[in-house]
């Protein structure tokens, strides 16, 4: 994080609070099914890519990014030169360097140290999350609190997604591939975002169609799965709506 001017101390309030931390970990929450799902991805790539399980596991560890793992990993493969393989995935990272120019004057004042930490455990998510919370760059109370409230938990659950995924690729058969992978992330994904009666009819006519269409040409059963799952779900959706309305009830 770039260094700014600082506030006064004495004017500044306090960083740490534990009632932000709660605040910041539920508003994370939801998302941390689908940074697991995409660390188990990243971790069965990196073991079926030809990475003996120790070097997965410090990859995971050291690098934690996941789409600069991925775009290194063909590199690696083919035995590119490491200055290859180094300015790829910092082109593929120059987004940090926008998240560090807008979290640097929220936490200008903080010790280089603690900065590095923050700034090596953010993630896409996380940054949004807390811009979105804090968009003013005034002081305010909390705010290390908050984004270590998203950041420490979103990197648990990316290193246990990993790790998982590089285990488990060692014993998956080679045949399966990533499309296993993408398979198991996809329903890690799916099933906490199933939450009410309409997603879950429309899950099933999605799922349901789709293998009954299985044999169209040109993918055209996932296209008729997709698109009757959508319109099943807003069906279902509407009538729930009605359905309330005449109870004279509000939809929560």
């Amino acid at each position: 994080m770039n260094d700014v001017t600082p506030p006064p101390a004495a004017l500044r309030p306090p960083d740490e609070d534990k009632a932000i931390w709660r605040e910041a970990f539920k508003t994370g929450l939801p998302t941390l099914f689908g940074i697991g799902a995409w660390g188990l991805v990243v971790g069965i790539a990196m073991v079926k890519s030809g990475l003996t399980v120790p070097q997965a596991l410090g990859m995971t560890l050291i690098v934690f990014g996941g789409s600069a793992q991925l775009a290194s990993l063909p590199l690696i493969v083919a035995d590119a030169p490491i200055w290859v393989v180094f300015a790829t995935a910092l082109v593929v990272n120059l987004r940090f360097v926008i998240f560090s120019a807008l979290l640097a004057p929220h936490f200008a004042h903080l010790p280089w140290q603690k900065r590095f930490l923050l700034g090596y455990t953010a993630g896409d998510l996380t940054v949004a999350l807390f811009l979105q919370r804090f968009p003013s760059e005034e002081p305010a109370p909390g705010k290390v609190s908050y984004l270590k409230g998203l950041l420490y938990p979103n990197w648990v659950s990316w290193q246990v997604g990993s790790i998982a995924g590089v285990f488990l690729g060692s014993a998956v058969p080679t045949e399966w591939g990533l499309g296993f992978a993408g398979t198991l992330a996809i329903l890690c994904i799916m099933i906490p975002l199933t939450i009410n009666r309409a997603a879950l009819c429309g899950v099933l006519v999605a799922g349901t169609t789709a293998v009954l269409a299985y044999e169209l040409p040109y993918k055209l059963g996932l296209l008729a799965a997709v698109l009757l799952g959508m319109l099943t779900a807003m069906a279902v959706q509407a009538l729930n709506e009605k359905r309330l309305a005449a109870k004279g009830e509000t939809r929560v």
